[in-house]
């Protein structure tokens, strides 16, 4: 079982996520690439909460491929393409993410390589 570490002698983190997740000797490792909000037609939502919703589900279908789930997530690296996608980003994520939460990093980036995506995340997960 994962471990949360968020000290009570630091700032709280600011939205819902660990400030560190330890994970226990013997546990295996999976590193995702980042994942865009694009389904396997090639379709693309225009709006945030349903690209990360895509990126969430792409993450599943990668992490099942590893006899793993969303649960086994430990760290989240996210970027969006401005200030103005962050709560959607925020709230589309706290969907797909167990207690406790992983451990989280979110950016603000000029852009992707294609200019409708507005939102890329990768994982890593750990499991048994």
């Amino acid at each position: 079982m994962t471990k949360a570490l968020t000290p009570g002698s630091i700032a709280p983190p600011f939205a819902r996520y660990s400030h560190a997740v330890e994970i226990p000797a013997g546990h295996r490792l999976v590193v995702c690439s980042g994942q865009l909000g694009i389904d396997s037609q090639g379709d693309v939502p225009s709006d945030v909460e349903g690209q990360t919703r895509l990126c969430f589900a792409n993450i599943a279908a990668i992490l099942t491929e590893a006899g793993m789930d969303l649960s086994d997530i430990v760290r989240i690296n996210a970027f969006v393409t401005g200030r103005e996608h962050l709560p959607g980003y925020m709230k589309t994520r706290d969907e797909f993410t167990g207690s406790p939460p992983p451990a989280s990093t979110l950016m603000i980036v000029s852009g992707f390589a294609r200019p409708e995506f507005v939102v890329e995340i990768e994982v890593i997960a750990s499991a048994p």
